[in-house]
């Protein structure tokens, strides 16, 4: 669902645990707005609201950001077919998204990796 071919265009999600709504609307290319928008259409993204009504979204929020704005932007799902597409599939976008986590995590390895050896 969410391949590394889609997220050539998009920076790396830094290793932080929590991200404000400015942060996550720069990681994923989408504007503010449009992410309170899908925090109401989409009952699994629900980020944490401290102080103030503030959203924090966490790392695996970033990550199904992503594959929403990949289904509607780029493989062209209308609200309700991306919706029913990530709750039919959840074992399967949980799954999915280990697996992107372990890739991303694989690859800032990598690169520090090649840091430490020069």
């Amino acid at each position: 669902m969410l391949e590394a071919t889609n997220n050539n265009e998009l920076p790396v999600i830094p290793g932080k645990r929590y991200f404000t709504i400015g942060e996550v609307s720069e990681l994923c290319a989408v504007k503010p707005h449009v992410l309170r928008y899908w925090e109401q259409e989409f009952p699994q993204l629900s980020p944490i609201k401290r102080r103030g009504n503030r959203r924090y979204y966490q790392r695996q929020d970033v990550i199904l950001i992503r594959q929403i704005r990949s289904l509607l932007y780029e493989n062209g799902f209308t609200i309700g077919g991306a919706r029913q597409r990530l709750s039919g599939d959840e074992a399967k976008a949980d799954s999915d998204i280990s697996q992107q986590i372990v890739r991303q995590l694989r690859g800032e390895l990598e690169e520090v990796l090649d840091i430490l050896k020069r």
